[in-house]
């Protein structure tokens, strides 16, 4: 049996670890030193920084100034989309839920000069913990029976966030939640045309399908739209606990179970087929972890809200899922980014548009071939 001591030290190396940043995406130390050691109250030293790996559109960096550490967040390198990388907004978000959502970090510093760094960022407090990527290293791996914990932690998480009070000072002016389904299945539907480079048929199905079937609005709640297992901090010594929920981004007020819509579209079952699980969105595809069909059973009953269209919101996670993946090709295509993981992008938005259509010919959301 694996003592105290031995277990202490496994959960240090699997603790969520920054690297050197991306070609491209490294930032102006002389600058940034100035900025931060002037704006943040008892900081002093040289500053370091290195990069999260994770992710594909705002930019997370880990900032060392002396003994403080800290996480800095600006958008991607050659984005033109401020409402999705609005980091005045994301810091608002945060400033207003912390006081009412405890699984959130503290906001410390934001601006908008861009002669610093060459864009609008913030500054939060850097929670260290274990997160759980698709891409982890196989001894990383969970057991079935504590990857049953985990993912039930998961979606409790995801309860307990839409149990907030909406109509919280600063949170409420955020969004508009009458009418939320339908801006969403035509928004994500125009920014799909706006970043268009191939003809993919069954993508436009899809949009037609969501236009054409949707349900009526029945709840309010705050939604963190892209609430996945690589933005939860789980507790270094019990990864069935989480800490904090990060990537705020597209945090909203609206219809919850749009939100929910959007995380089962990340959610891979194990017996998904093959180019669903080479996608490697979640490990959710490790064996415990609850199933789409499960998750939207217990959300039912944890929350008391009745989801009579479970392929709907299924099928809309996979289209945002699809459209937000475009929107990164296109800019890959466009060459404003060099990140040589976009080139294969294309492929996973095909495949994902089949497995939607196959959800809406078979009218489930698992078990679809």
């Amino acid at each position: 049996m694996t003592n105290e001591t031995d277990q202490n030290s496994v959960n240090k190396n699997w603790l969520d670890k920054a690297v050197e940043p991306r070609s491209g995406e490294e930032l102006p130390v002389a600058s940034l030193q100035e900025c931060l050691l002037t704006n943040l109250p008892g900081t002093s030293g040289i500053l370091r920084v290195h990069q999260f790996p994770g992710g594909f559109s705002n930019l997370t960096y880990q900032i060392t100034l002396g003994v403080n550490t800290y996480v800095l967040r600006r958008p991607p390198f050659g984005a033109k989309i401020k409402s999705g990388h609005d980091m005045a907004r994301e810091f608002r978000i945060l400033s207003c839920l912390k006081t009412h959502y405890h699984k959130v970090p503290t906001p410390l510093y934001f601006t908008e000069d861009t002669s610093i760094i060459g864009a609008p960022f913030y500054i939060m407090e850097r929670i260290e913990g274990v997160i759980l990527r698709a891409g982890m290293p196989k001894e990383m791996y969970p057991d079935a029976q504590k990857m049953r914990a985990i993912s039930e932690a998961w979606l409790e998480t995801l309860v307990e966030l839409h149990a907030v009070d909406p109509s919280v000072e600063g949170i409420a002016e955020l969004g508009r939640p009458e009418g939320y389904i339908e801006r969403q299945i035509l928004g994500w539907g125009k920014r799909y045309e706006l970043s268009k480079t191939n003809e993919l048929p069954k993508v436009d199905f899809v949009i037609k399908w969501l236009a054409a079937n949707q349900p009526k609005e029945q709840h309010t709640a705050i939604i963190h739209n892209d609430f996945k297992y690589d933005n939860l901090i789980l507790k270094p010594e019990n990864w069935e606990e989480v800490s904090a929920v990060l990537d705020w981004e597209m945090a909203t007020v609206g219809d919850p179970l749009m939100d929910l819509g959007t995380s089962l579209g990340y959610w891979i079952n194990p017996n998904d087929i093959d180019t669903m699980r080479d996608f490697q969105f979640s490990p959710s595809f490790l064996p415990g972890n609850l199933t789409r069909e499960e998750i939207v059973h217990q959300y039912t009953l944890k929350t008391g809200r009745a989801i009579d269209s479970p392929v709907f919101y299924y099928v809309y996670g996979l289209l945002k899922i699809a459209v937000i993946v475009q929107q990164i090709y296109y800019r890959y295509q466009l060459g404003l980014t060099k990140d040589e993981r976009f080139g294969r992008l294309l492929n996973v938005i095909d495949q994902i548009s089949v497995v939607a259509s196959r959800a809406i010919e078979r009218k489930k959301i698992d078990n679809l071939f």
